[in-house]
């Protein structure tokens, strides 16, 4: 099998390989992969690279038995140093796998896809295909992602403002909700939109410690009936209205300010001046404008395949400086721009701690494929902000007309 796969690889595997028979290749020393089945070998075989490996990981025909991240991290490490994404193997190598993958039983019709992947159908960011695809990753269930993130249901990067042991992620979450609104300078009565709420961390926070009137839209029913649920719970219901509206049929104008959380990776690169103009129409002249929002470097403006195929299905990142550009394009001024990645690297971190703590619970939510997909997510998350592939960034923008954006700013 190992000199099958040479060609693949450009040179000696960067893996120790242990097959279904119990056979072993490859260097003593680098993370083990265990190959449960020769089905592992027929989904590579079909679909080589992220895509194939992720499928056969999160059914259980491959198997990490390690430190996922410590294998995955030597992996891209390899990867990187030995070219291999513009290898090319020859048509006799390619002959010679698949007389290697013929012999131990692997060759055969191309596998089913997991049923955890992402089945979308529809026009690309039509509204009823986006609500299909904020289904297939938000409403898992609430007692399933209440189990992962903090009280305070904060599904974005938090803000660490403390290395003190007892300061935890909760604590993060609600210093990121002040600085939103801080930023966006809200003040008691005053009108706060916030595009994409999530399960309401926001709009509840500005409610209750700003003292804001906030109307919050989401696409997504669990989240809605969550958020609904503690209004109810606070006595909030004079002061928040969650809203089932898909951004684009947002109808109102004139709120003091307006937040989106990491909502507009979601809408598409054809869609984003659309989404800013929603913005821009929808804040009073002089109003302020909040988008926090993931960015990325590389080909994969999505995320690549695993997350495309898994997690966010049309989801569009772009480098920070071109979301600027598509935000003063769109008629907002833009006045600051807040870098927060290594946040992001805490945040992740800090939600594994917990998905790992829970796992007994969450099997009684989800199927183990399930957790097999969030453990890739989650893991690959945290390792894409940490080496820089990914980050996550505050821009703040006001519509212009006469504002009151301090001058000088020490948020």
């Amino acid at each position: 099998m190992e000199q099958a796969l040479r060609p693949w690889v450009a040179g000696e595997l960067p893996v120790r390989l242990r097959a279904w028979d119990g056979s072993e290749a490859g260097p003593a020393d680098a993370p083990l992969v265990v190959l449960n089945t020769p089905r592992a070998l027929t989904r590579l075989l079909w679909s080589p690279g992220e895509l194939g490996a992720a499928q056969a990981y999160v059914l259980g025909e491959i198997d990490v038995p390690g430190d996922l991240d410590a294998a995955l991290t030597h992996v891209w490490s390899e990867v990187a140093a030995r070219g291999l994404g513009g290898v090319r193997p020859t048509p006799a190598s390619v002959a010679r796998a698949a007389g290697t993958a013929s012999r131990l039983g692997a060759l055969g019709r191309r596998p089913a896809p997991p049923a955890s992947q992402a089945r979308v159908r529809g026009r690309l960011h039509s509204p009823a295909r986006d609500r299909s695809v904020i289904s297939h990753h938000y409403d898992l269930s609430n007692d399933f992602y209440a189990a992962i993130l903090d009280e305070t249901m904060a599904y974005s990067s938090a803000y660490w403002t403390s290395s003190d042991p007892a300061y935890g992620l909760a604590d993060a979450q609600r210093d990121k909700l002040s600085l939103v609104c801080r930023k966006l300078g809200l003040a008691p009565g005053m009108r706060l939109l916030d595009v994409g709420c999530g399960w309401g961390s926001l709009s509840l926070h500005a409610a209750e410690d700003f003292g804001a009137r906030v109307v919050g839209v989401t696409i997504s029913r669990e989240q809605k009936a969550f958020i609904d649920d503690r209004i109810a719970a606070r006595g909030l219901a004079d002061r928040v209205e969650i809203r089932l509206q898909d951004y684009r049929e947002i109808p109102d104008t004139s709120f003091d300010a307006v937040a989106s959380i990491e909502m507009g990776e979601h809408v598409g690169q054809e869609n984003y001046p659309t989404y800013v103009e929603v913005l821009r129409r929808a804040v009073r002249p002089g109003g302020r404008v909040l988008v926090q929002q993931m960015s990325r470097q590389g080909k994969h403006p999505g995320g690549g395949p695993f997350i495309e195929a898994f997690i966010a299905p049309d989801m569009h990142m772009r480098p920070v400086g071109e979301t600027v550009a598509l935000v003063e394009a769109g008629g907002l001024e833009v006045r600051d721009v807040h870098a927060m990645r290594e946040h992001y690297v805490r945040t992740v971190e800090s939600w594994i701690a917990r998905f790992e703590r829970h796992q007994a619970y969450l099997r009684t939510l989800v199927p183990d494929e399930v957790l097999r997909v969030w453990r890739l997510y989650l893991v690959g998350g945290a390792m894409a902000f940490r080496d820089g592939r990914m980050g996550v960034d505050q821009i703040l923008a006001v519509r212009p007309g006469p504002h009151d954006l301090p001058a000088v700013r020490s948020w």
